[in-house]
């Protein structure tokens, strides 16, 4: 098996068009029961999942705190 990718880069500074799209990710990628452990919903690999590392740090670079979003 390959190593993990490395994780996508935070842009800096934050758009609004970044926050929006990070939102959607961290919507979209969240995890999902599976007997071998929290995986992606979409993506079926371990979660968090690259989009979903991305999606939260990039909404933490904006200024939004954990469960800021709804």
């Amino acid at each position: 098996m390959s190593a993990p990718l490395a994780d996508f880069p935070v842009p800096t500074p934050v758009t609004d068009e970044d926050v929006l799209v990070a939102a959607l990710a961290v919507r979209v990628h969240v995890p999902e029961r599976w007997p071998q452990g929290p995986l992606c919903r979409s993506e079926r690999v371990p979660y968090p999942c690259r989009l979903a590392r991305w999606g939260h740090a990039t909404l933490h670079a904006a200024g939004f705190g954990p469960g800021q979003l709804s």
